[in-house]
C-alpha cells in the first residue's frame, strides 16, 4: 500500500514545531561547514544557508527508508509512530545520514563561501541562530506550520539587524525572496543568490577549466526566480563549454524532488528520465541545487559525474 502521506508530513511538521527542524540536525551539524573560514557573527549582510545542504544526508537516508516502506504492510503503523514521535524523537534513526556524506555537503557550502570571499563580498553568518527556512513543508502544502516558521526566521533576522541575505540554493532563495513577502507584513529583507552576486562581480579566474559540462537547471531557480543566465556566465568565464540538454531554462525537467520522501518510486522514475536526457549530451553534469544533486546522483549511479556548480567554480576561481 502507498505511504500514508498525512502521517509522514505530520512527523515532519511535528519535528519542526518541537525540534526546530524537519529532521534531526544538531547545531554542530548545521554550522560545521563554516569552521576555519573566519566568517564574522551576524552583520547587516549574512550568508543564509537555510540548512538545505546540511539536511541532504538526512533526507537521503529518509528517502531510502521510505522506499523500503512503500507498498509494505508496515505503513499501517505510521499513525502510531507519529503519535510516539511527538513525545520521543523516533525519526532520528530513519534520518541518520552518514558522516562521509555530511562532510561532502559541508564542503559545498565551504566552496560557496570561499567564492564569495574571493569575489570581495563581505558577509557574516548567524551560526547557531540560523533556522531552517521551512521550504519542504511549503512544497508539500503544510501551510500553518510553514507560516509560523517563516515568521520565526524573519524575527531572527530582525533581532540580529540583518538587512540582506545571500542564499545558496534555489528553494531557500524562493522562500526568502518570493514567498515570505506574501505572508509577512512589512517584510524588508533584500535577497540575492550567491550566483547572482558572483555574476555581477568581475574577478580574475586563475585557470581555464577547458572541459565540457552538461548544465541542469533546477526548476525553482529557472521557473520561479529566473536565475538562468548567471550560472552559464560563470561557467563560460571559467573556460567551460556548456551543453544544453533537452528541456533547459524555464522548460527544465524536474529532478524528482521533493517527492522522494512521499512517493519514492515516482521520484526515482522522474530522476531516471532526467538522467537519460543529461547523459545524451555528455558525462559531466553541473547543477546548483542540493535536492537536484542528491536525486540525480542517486538515479545516475556511476553512469554520470554529477557535481554542484560550486565544485567547478572553486577550482577555477580559487586563490593562487
Amino acid at each position: 500500500m502507498p505511504l500514508p502521506i498525512g502521517n509522514v508530513l505530520g512527523i515532519l511538521a511535528d519535528n519542526l514545531e518541537k525540534r526546530k527542524g524537519v529532521v534531526p540536525l544538531s547545531t554542530k551539524g548545521a554550522t560545521a561547514w563554516a569552521e576555519g573560514l573566519d566568517i564574522p557573527v551576524g552583520g547587516e549582510t549574512v550568508i543564509y544557508t537555510g540548512q538545505m545542504y546540511q539536511l541532504i544526508p538526512s533526507i537521503n537516508s529518509m528517502a531510502n527508508w521510505m522506499a523500503k516502506f512503500e507498498d509494505s504492510w508496515l505503513t499501517n503503523f505510521f499513525r502510531i509512530g507519529r503519535n510516539l514521535n511527538k513525545a520521543v524523537n523516533l525519526s532520528w534513526f530513519m534520518a541518520l545520514g552518514s558522516w562521509r556524506e555530511q562532510k561532502t555537503y559541508n564542503k559545498l557550502l565551504w566552496n560557496i563561501a570561499h567564492l564569495l570571499k574571493t569575489a570581495g563580498v563581505e558577509f557574516g553568518y548567524l551560526y547557531e541562530q540560523e533556522l531552517y527556512s521551512g521550504a519542504l513543508l511549503f512544497d508539500e502544502g503544510v501551510d500553518d506550520v510553514f507560516i509560523e516558521q517563516a515568521h520565526r526566521v524573519y524575527r531572527t533576522f530582525k533581532d540580529n539587524r540583518v538587512k540582506r541575505a545571500i542564499t545558496v540554493d534555489p528553494h531557500t532563495t524562493n522562500m526568502l525572496r518570493s514567498v515570505y513577502p506574501k505572508i509577512i507584513s512589512g517584510y524588508d529583507i533584500e535577497v540575492k543568490s550567491y550566483l547572482e552576486l558572483l555574476a555581477e562581480r568581475y574577478f580574475n579566474f586563475m585557470k581555464q577549466l577547458e572541459i565540457d559540462i552538461v548544465i541542469h537547471d533546477p526548476c525553482v531557480y529557472a521557473r520561479y526566480e529566473s536565475i538562468i543566465d548567471e550560472p552559464r556566465h560563470l561557467l563560460k568565464n571559467a573556460g567551460v563549454k556548456i551543453h544544453e540538454p533537452e528541456l533547459s531554462g524555464k522548460l527544465t525537467h524536474c529532478c524528482g524532488g521533493p517527492l522522494e520522501s512521499l512517493f519514492p518510486g515516482k521520484a526515482h522514475a522522474i530522476a531516471v528520465k532526467r538522467v537519460e536526457q543529461l547523459a545524451s549530451c555528455g558525462n559531466q553534469v553541473a547543477t546548483m541545487c542540493p535536492i537536484c544533486l542528491a536525486n540525480l546522483k542517486r538515479a545516475a549511479g556511476m553512469t554520470l559525474e554529477i557535481k554542484d556548480i560550486s565544485e567547478y567554480l572553486v577550482d577555477a576561481y580559487k586563490d593562487r
